[in-house]
């Protein structure tokens, strides 16, 4: 069911000058071809997920099939169904309609499914006797670790924390990511074959790799020093940084914050700090953010949920000050240019801590005086295939240059896994060719019905505040059936028997289920009925002899 409605009627004139015909042969000079186009969701996913596949095998209730199409490309769902920013959501061309399709509710279900039932990866059938080293047990090196053993390869995760996930773990709150659903994850990667040292810090990758006979390495050590900004503060004051007030909550020493806590920052780990401190118990959680809402790097859901909890946000504003139980804040004013300039107005603001949320840098003594290999403006130089400078070494996540969040991350993992493969191979992975891709004006929207998109379930405001149950709920199965049939099947054929139906000269050869169409060119005339009626743009015309 994809909510079509029942075919218009039509009628069909062959006038040669009408603007339906397109004369091809002695009649035709083009002529209809079944096209697969990229879908906008698969093209905008970080993770390089098939989107439109997975949702196919979802929509008829198969959701295994639906989750093992899935995890080919990520093998963490249910964490992505909770914590990736779904910008596949974005792109969906059912938002021009309605609303965009729950591409990551439905994927929160089926990732919730697979850890209740018990689905499990399978073993690689063949095993290289290739052996390889990824440094780091976050997203990127969890995903790499996934695909290099789904290939074959023996591998070994050596992990400087007691614990695995990253920032998975350490820098998103258990309210957003219950860690038994974390865990669960990385438990069926550990169940290939995937060997985890933890505790195990590398402090020299050259002598890392020689010392257990790797033949590659994947670095993917994640951000985990906070930026410093100078902030004079007096010998009483209690300033802490926000990746170790997260990190401690993995712990069974929660951090002391204090009634009144003032998180210095305006990025998502800034509002993950002023909600965690609003849920141990703080009576004012106050972020104060140098510049606007409109300039502020949150996202904008996470901002009004927050909010929601009763945090508070100071814009414009700047900590000049910490004392043992204030700070002096100065207002700021935007130029001309959107940028933050003082004004010399100050206010003081009760405070018993102050959080420092400015970002991240990586640890990069690891790769120190190794040969060939680049760093600028504090990450990796890789090429192309993700290997850096110095052969048999790749790195990808927080370490290289590109936008950090965990889907960001897992897409790399995957991408540098299919480049070691290769590397160890003695060849190159070739990606395959691009399709063109499925906008809104291929598509015959006009058979789909209005379906508002599913709202998923929120835990009320009282308990929010006050605990650290998991926020925002999933779908059941009903509403991710219905979910998963919103799709509108972007550029590729789902046998709707439209073209079929209307075809006037009988010229689609139906070949039976999950086979597909072709045409007939002995009795097509080119009239280009198919293309303009085909909902998911699945046909177009070529010119004849191309």
């Amino acid at each position: 069911m994809r909510f079509i409605r029942m075919q218009k009627p039509f009628a069909i004139t062959l006038d040669v000058g009408s603007s339906l015909v397109n004369h091809t042969g002695s009649w035709r000079n083009s002529r209809p071809v079944y096209v697969s186009r990229k879908p906008p969701c698969n093209h905008q996913c970080p993770a390089g997920e098939n989107i439109q596949a997975w949702l196919f095998h979802a929509e008829s209730g198969d959701y295994e099939q639906a989750w093992r199409k899935l995890v080919e490309d990520n093998p963490f769902p249910a964490t992505m169904g909770r914590v990736c920013y779904h910008t596949c959501e974005g792109a969906c061309n059912r938002a021009k309609i309605d609303e965009a399709v729950g591409i990551n509710s439905v994927e929160g279900f089926l990732g919730d499914q697979a850890i209740a039932r018990g689905w499990r990866f399978p073993a690689a059938k063949t095993q290289s006797g290739k052996k390889v080293l990824v440094v780091g047990a976050g997203p990127s090196g969890l995903s790499a670790a996934y695909h290099l053993a789904r290939l074959g390869h023996a591998v070994t995760v050596h992990e400087a924390g007691p614990m695995p996930g990253g920032m998975m773990r350490f820098g998103i709150p258990k309210y957003r990511l219950p860690r038994q659903v974390l865990d669960a994850e990385v438990q069926r990667i550990v169940d290939m074959g995937v060997t985890i040292a933890y505790n195990t810090k590398v402090s020299n990758v050259l002598e890392s790799r020689q010392a257990g006979g790797f033949d590659a390495v994947f670095l993917a050590v994640g951000a985990h020093i906070a930026k410093r900004a100078f902030i004079p503060a007096g010998d009483s004051a209690k300033v802490l940084d926000a990746v170790a007030v997260l990190r401690s909550m993995e712990g069974e020493d929660k951090p002391m914050l204090g009634r009144r806590v003032v998180v210095y920052g305006g990025g998502n780990t800034a509002i993950d700090v002023a909600r965690t401190a609003k849920r141990l118990g703080a009576s004012e959680a106050i972020i104060v953010y140098r510049r606007n809402r409109e300039k502020m790097p949150a996202h904008d859901f996470e901002v009004e949920e927050a909010l929601q909890e009763g945090v508070m946000i100071k814009w414009l504003s700047t900590i000049k000050q910490a004392g043992e139980s204030s700070i002096t804040v100065e207002k700021m004013a935007l130029d001309d240019k959107g940028f933050p300039q003082p004004t010399g107005e100050f206010e003081t603001l009760e405070a018993d801590s102050v959080v420092l949320a400015l970002g991240q840098d990586v640890d990069l003594s690891l790769i120190e005086g190794v040969p060939g290999l680049a760093v600028d403006d504090g990450v990796v130089q890789v090429d192309a295939q993700m290997m850096t400078g110095h052969a048999g070494i790749f790195a990808g996540g927080d370490m290289v240059p590109a936008e950090r969040n965990v889907t960001v991350a897992i897409g790399h993992g995957k991408k540098a896994a299919r480049n070691i493969d290769a590397w160890l191979q003695g060849a190159s992975y070739q990606a395959p060719a691009k399709s063109e891709l499925a906008s809104f004006d291929t598509l015959n929207p006009w058979y789909y019905s209005d379906a508002p998109k599913t709202v998923r379930p929120m835990l009320d405001i009282l308990r929010r505040k006050s605990t650290f149950e998991e926020v925002q709920g999933g779908l059941d199965e009903s509403n991710a059936l219905f979910e998963a049939r919103r799709c509108l099947s972007c550029g590729n054929c789902f046998e709707c028997d439209n073209c079929y139906g209307v075809c006037p000269d009988n010229a689609v050869i139906k070949h039976g289920p999950g086979k597909g169409f072709d045409f007939n060119l002995d009795y097509c005339k080119g009239c280009g009925i198919c293309v303009s009626e085909c909902p998911c743009g699945a046909i177009k015309m070529v010119p004849e002899g191309t």
